[in-house]
C-alpha cells in the first residue's frame, strides 16, 4: 500500500461507536466450531446403560456388607477413566493447536491503530492486512490492491486479485499485497460461521464394535432384570436362604451376563493406540474411529494440504530465442530476491529453486513489488537492469496479446505460467516504461507431497477406492491427482455442471475427480457414497471441507488447516503429514483383529452366566459367588486377553466383528453350560455342598476356558505358551494356597471324580463344536439371523 492511499484511509470507529455495537452483540465472537468441554466428555463415558446397571449391583452388594464383593467396580472405575483421560488429552492438544495458530488482527479506529483479537471486532470496523494475514471477518476492501488465497474456504488453490469494492470473506489469506477493509458481517452471520454452523451438532460414533458392545449390554440388560430377579425370589422364598446370600448370588449371576472385561479391554487397547499414534504426531479425538478407518473402503481425499503440500514448485523454465536458460532463471532469482520480504508462494518457490541451483541473485537497487492491479513484480538491480516478471498478458502488453497466447499454449493446462522481461525502466508509480524484452518462461505448479505416491499405493493394495475431491479447477485437479498415483483420475467432472441431484448420485458412480465442488456439494457426495454401503474416510483442511468432515464416517484434518476441521475430525496429523495414514489404519488392524480374538473369552461368560442362571430358577442353587467370577475372569478372561490384545497384528479386517466373536465364544458356552449342569445333577446326588458345588464348577469353568485360549492362541508362540502357563497357576494358587479367599472347598474325591470327567468330556465336546462353528458360521443362515437378533437388526439383508 502506498503511502497516499494510506493516507486515504477513513477514520475508524471511535470508542463510543466500538461500545454501543458491543452492547447490542454485533461483535466476532464464537465464529468457530469448538471442541467438546471436559464436561461433556466426562458426561458421555460417565452417563452409560454400562456404569448405571454396575452401580445398582454395587449398592445391592454394599447392603450385605461383603465389601470385598466389589471388586467388579474396579474394572468400571478403569474404564471410565482410560476413556476420559484419553478424549481429553486429545481435546487439550487440539485447543493447544488453535490458540497456536490465532494471531490478532490490527485495527484502525479514530483514537489511532491497535492490535486485538479477532473475537474483538465489531461491525464496521476497519482492519488493515498485508501479505500472509488471515480475513479475521467478512468486509470489504477500501484500500489496496492484493491477491487473495482463498482455499480454506473453496478449495480454488489460484490466487484471486481483488481491490477497492471486493469482498473479502473470513477464512481467506492475502496472498500478495497489502489492504485496508471494513468489516461487514460479524459473528455467525460470517460465511465461514455459517458453514460452522451446519457442524455444531454432535458427530455420532460410527463403530461396529461399539455398537456391538451396546447391542450386548442391552440384551444382557433385558435378561439380567427377569433372571436376577427370579433367582432371588427362588433363593428367599423357596430355598430358605438368607437375604444376604440371596442378593450376592444374584448379584454374581448378573455381573456374568454383562462383558465388564470387554468394555475394559477395548478402551485399554483404543487408548494404547492412541498414545502409539500420539508419539507419530498422530491425534486422535475419538478412540474408536481407529476401528473405523481399518474397515474403510472408500477414501476422499482433499487437493490442497493432502495430496499437494500447500506449497508450489518450478516445473520449468524455458528461454527465449537469444536468452539461455540461466540468464532467465537469474533474472527471476534476482526479482525474487529483491521482494523477499513481501514472497509469497509464487515467490517462494522462485527462491527455493533458486537455491536448489545454488544461483546467487544480483543486488537490486530498486524493488518492484507485486500489485494486484499490475500482476507482475520487478527490480532495477544494481547495474542498471530493469527485470520483470508477471502474467504474460499484463507484462508484455495489449498489443502483443497474440505472443502471450502462444506462450500460455506452450505449458500444460495445469501450470501457472510467468514470463520474464527486461524493460527500459520503471516510472514512480512503478508502471514498465518502454517495451518489454521477452527473455524466457517459468511454469509454476502445485508441490506434490513427497510421500503421497506410496501413500496411495498402499490405500490402492489395501483394496481402498480414491476419490479426489476439490473446489479447484477440475483439470488442475485431475493433473495433480494421476501425478499422485490415483487411479482413473482422467475420470473427472466439473461440479458447476451437477446443477440436480440426480445429476450428482450418478457422476458419483462414473468420476473419481470432482472439481470446483461447493462445501455442500462435498457433504452429498460423501452420503451418496453411504448410500452405496461404503465406509468413507474423508480428508480435510479447509472451512469449505467442515461440511463432508462431519459427514464421514472417519474424517481426517490437518493441523495447519482451519480449526473447524480440526474440530469436527477424529484424527487430526499434528505435523501435517498425510503419510501417517497407513500407520493408523495398521493401528486399527492390530486393534480390530486382536479384539476379536480376545472378545470370545468374554462372550463366553456372558453368555453361560445367562443359560445357567435361566437353568438355576428351575434347579438351584446358582453355583457361583462375586469373588469366584472374578477370579475366572481375571485368570481365564482378563490377563489372556490382555495379551492377546497387544500382539502385532496387520491382517486385513475381515467379516463382522460379532460374528466373528460368537463363531469361537458359543462352543464354549454350550461346553461350559453343559458340564455345569451335569455338576448340578451329579452334585445333588453326591450331596455335594454349596461350597463343593461352587468349587467344582469354577474348576470345569477354568478347564474350558483354558482350552478356549489355547485354540484362539493358535499357532503357539513363546509368549503365548507362558501365557498358557501363567493361567494355569492362578488358577490352581485359586483353588488352593489362595482357597479361602475365594471361598474353594478342599478338594474331596467325587468331587475330583466329577472335574475329571465332566471335564474331559466338556473339553472335547468344546473342540469338536469349536472345529464345526470355524468351518460354516460364514454360510450358515441360522447363525447369520442369531447375529442379527443380537445386534438389533431383523431383515434379512441388513
Amino acid at each position: 500500500m502506498t503511502p497516499d492511499e494510506r493516507d486515504a484511509v477513513p477514520a475508524g470507529l471511535t470508542d463510543a461507536e466500538v461500545a454501543d455495537r458491543a452492547v447490542r452483540g454485533l461483535t466476532n465472537a464464537n465464529t468457530d466450531v469448538k471442541t467438546k468441554s471436559v464436561r461433556q466428555i466426562v458426561a458421555e463415558h460417565a452417563l452409560t446403560l454400562f456404569n448405571g446397571v454396575n452401580l445398582a449391583l454395587a449398592v445391592l452388594v454394599l447392603l450385605t456388607g461383603q465389601y470385598r464383593n466389589l471388586l467388579f467396580m474396579c474394572v468400571v472405575g478403569a474404564n471410565l477413566l482410560i476413556g476420559v483421560a484419553q478424549e481429553v488429552r486429545a481435546k487439550r492438544m487440539v485447543d493447544r493447536l488453535t490458540i497456536l495458530t490465532q494471531k490478532e488482527v490490527t485495527v484502525v479506529r479514530a483514537s489511532g491503530e491497535r492490535s486485538l483479537p479477532a473475537s474483538e471486532l465489531v461491525l464496521d470496523d476497519l482492519v488493515r492486512l498485508s501479505h500472509g494475514d488471515q480475513v479475521p471477518a467478512d468486509g470489504v476492501i477500501v484500500s489496496g490492491n492484493v491477491s487473495m488465497n482463498e482455499s480454506l474456504l473453496t478449495g480454488e488453490a489460484k490466487p484471486v486479485s481483488k481491490g477497492p469494492g471486493d469482498e473479502l470473506l473470513s477464512g481467506s489469506f492475502v496472498d500478495a499485497g497489502s489492504l485496508v477493509a471494513r468489516v461487514t458481517r460479524v459473528g455467525a452471520q460470517g460465511y465461514a460461521a455459517r458453514i460452522n454452523a451446519e457442524a455444531k451438532y454432535v458427530k455420532a460414533v460410527r463403530s461396529e464394535i461399539q455398537e456391538t458392545l451396546r447391542a450386548i449390554i442391552r440384551l444382557g440388560t433385558v435378561a439380567l432384570v427377569p433372571l436376577g430377579l427370579g433367582l432371588f425370589l427362588r433363593s428367599v422364598l423357596m430355598d430358605g436362604g438368607s437375604l444376604d446370600d440371596a442378593i450376592l448370588t444374584s448379584v454374581a449371576a448378573v455381573i456374568g451376563m454383562i462383558p465388564q472385561g470387554l468394555v475394559l479391554l477395548t478402551s485399554s487397547v483404543l487408548a494404547i493406540a492412541t498414545f502409539r499414534l500420539g508419539r507419530r504426531m498422530v491425534l486422535v479425538q475419538q478412540a474408536y474411529c481407529v476401528e473405523t478407518l481399518a474397515r474403510v473402503d472408500t477414501l476422499c481425499l482433499d487437493k490442497t494440504g493432502t495430496i499437494t503440500s500447500g506449497e508450489m514448485e518450478v516445473s520449468s523454465v524455458r528461454p527465449a530465442t537469444g536468452f539461455s536458460e540461466a540468464e532467465v532463471e537469474s533474472a527471476m532469482a534476482a526479482i525474487a530476491s529483491a521482494n523477499a520480504e513481501d514472497a509469497n508462494e509464487t515467490a517462494l518457490a522462485l527462491l527455493r529453486h533458486a537455491d536448489a541451483l545454488g544461483i546467487r541473485a544480483a543486488g537490486a537497487a530498486r524493488a518492484v513489488p507485486f500489485d494486484s492491479a499490475r500482476k507482475y513484480s520487478g527490480c532495477v538491480t544494481a547495474d542498471g537492469r530493469a527485470l520483470v516478471m508477471g502474467a504474460a498478458a499484463f507484462v508484455l502488453g495489449r498489443d502483443r496479446a497474440g505472443e502471450a497466447d502462444r506462450v500460455a499454449r506452450a505449458f500444460d493446462a495445469t501450470e501457472r505460467v510467468l514470463v520474464v522481461g527486461q524493460a527500459d525502466g520503471f516510472d514512480e508509480g512503478n508502471a514498465l516504461v518502454g517495451e518489454v524484452r521477452l527473455m524466457g518462461c517459468v511454469a509454476i505448479r502445485d508441490e506434490i507431497r513427497a510421500t503421497a505416491p506410496e501413500t496411495m499405493r498402499f490405500f490402492l493394495g489395501q483394496g481402498v477406492e480414491l476419490r479426489v475431491i476439490s473446489g479447484d479447477d477440475p483439470r488442475t485437479v485431475s493433473a495433480i491427482a494421476a501425478r499422485a498415483g490415483v487411479p482413473h483420475a482422467e475420470r473427472y467432472v466439473d461440479a458447476a455442471t451437477l446443477d440436480t441431484p440426480e445429476k450428482l448420485d450418478a457422476a458419483v458412480d462414473e468420476a473419481r475427480v470432482f472439481g470446483r465442488v461447493t462445501p455442500q456439494q462435498k457433504r452429498d457426495l460423501v452420503r451418496a457414497l453411504h448410500r452405496r454401503g461404503r465406509t468413507v474416510a474423508m480428508t480435510g483442511d479447509g472451512v469449505n471441507d467442515v461440511l463432508a468432515l462431519r459427514e464421514a464416517d472417519c474424517s481426517v484434518a490437518m493441523a495447519s488447516g482451519s480449526a473447524a476441521a480440526r474440530n469436527v475430525s477424529e484424527i487430526v496429523l499434528a505435523d501435517n503429514d498425510f503419510s501417517h495414514m497407513p500407520e493408523v489404519v495398521a493401528e486399527g488392524r492390530r486393534s480390530i483383529n486382536n479384539l476379536q480374538r480376545s472378545a470370545s473369552l468374554f462372550l463366553v461368560k456372558t453368555v453361560f452366566t445367562a443359560a445357567l442362571a435361566l437353568i438355576c430358577i428351575v434347579m438351584p442353587p446358582y453355583p457361583f459367588i462375586p469373588i469366584q467370577m472374578s477370579l475366572l475372569s481375571t485368570a481365564v478372561i482378563g490377563i489372556p486377553s490382555f495379551v492377546l490384545a497387544l500382539e502385532p497384528n496387520h491382517e486385513l479386517v475381515r467379516g463382522s466383528f460379532l460374528a466373528n466373536v460368537l463363531a469361537r465364544s458359543l462352543p464354549a458356552s454350550a461346553a461350559i453350560v453343559a458340564a455345569l449342569f451335569a455338576e448340578l445333577v451329579v452334585g445333588r446326588a453326591l450331596s455335594h455342598s454349596f461350597s463343593e458345588i461352587s468349587t467344582v464348577c469354577t474348576v470345569l469353568v477354568a478347564f474350558v476356558g483354558i482350552a478356549l485360549v489355547w485354540r484362539i492362541s493358535q499357532p503357539l508362540t513363546p509368549l503365548r505358551a507362558a501365557l498358557l502357563v501363567v493361567i494355569v497357576a492362578i488358577v490352581a494358587c485359586g483353588c488352593t494356597v489362595f482357597a479361602s479367599f475365594f471361598e474353594m472347598e478342599d478338594m474331596t474325591g467325587s468331587m475330583g471324580v466329577v472335574i475329571a470327567a465332566a471335564g474331559l468330556i466338556a473339553v472335547a465336546f468344546f473342540n469338536w463344536m469349536y472345529n464345526r462353528s470355524l468351518a460354516s458360521y460364514e454360510t450358515d443362515e441360522r447363525f447369520a439371523r442369531l447375529v442379527r437378533k443380537v445386534e438389533g437388526r431383523h431383515g434379512s439383508n441388513d
